[in-house]
């Protein structure tokens, strides 16, 4: 069985080389995606299962293949809003949702993204992005969720050599977010798929 590392990083690309959207569309082209679970991420269709309203406005940033997207359509939510750099897996996206109303993917950086959002997934994305991007990553997120609206998803409770990805900890996590959202779950997540267990924190964040 290879490490959690072997699964998610590509030999030699190191911090710095430039993860731009050359780098991952060339990732994908490659079908160098060992982050990706073929599927739903059990601790994300946990929580989307218990969630009343499937008239909430989702985003779901650097989605890849966007497992969580198509849980969501086939259990009838109605406002996905899908985001990816690469344009190769845009454009799988694109024409796999092409007769859909429901679900809009664009081709964009998150970080030049517009919109207002009730929830935020996040899955693998965070850690995808140089450490020099998480206080601008907090600040877009912030600015995206309506009043009332929820970042929820997963974070490395784990450190990497190199990256992506990059890794942290629960205090790492709990001093970047701490200004702008209220912690209402951050803690070990009991229910990851079996590579990543003990190395997750399911979180739930409001805005403050």
């Amino acid at each position: 069985m290879h490490s959690l590392h072997e699964d998610l990083t590509p030999g030699g690309k190191q911090a710095g080389d430039g993860l731009n959207q050359e780098y991952w569309n060339d990732r994908y082209l490659k079908n160098e995606t060992g982050w990706d679970l073929n599927a739903v991420s059990p601790p994300l269709k946990q929580y989307l299962d218990q969630c009343v309203s499937k008239e909430l406005k989702i985003l779901i940033p650097g989605a890849g293949n966007a497992h969580e997207a198509h849980y969501l359509v086939q259990q009838g939510f109605t406002d996905i809003t899908v985001v990816d750099i690469a344009p190769a897996v845009v454009q799988a996206l694109q024409l796999q949702f092409q007769n859909n109303p429901h679900i809009q993917i664009i081709h964009s950086d998150f970080f030049e993204l517009e919109g207002s959002y009730d929830l935020i997934l996040e899955q693998t994305f965070f850690c995808a992005l140089s450490p020099s991007l998480r206080i601008k990553y907090v600040n877009k997120m912030h600015q995206l969720l309506r009043p009332t609206g929820k970042l929820v998803g997963l974070l490395f409770n784990k450190e990497f050599e190199g990256g992506p990805p990059f890794g942290g900890n629960r205090a790492l996590y709990e001093d970047l977010f701490e200004t702008y959202f209220h912690y209402r779950t951050l803690e070990t997540c009991y229910n990851s798929v079996e590579p990543r267990a003990g190395f997750e924190l399911f979180f739930i964040f409001t805005k403050k």
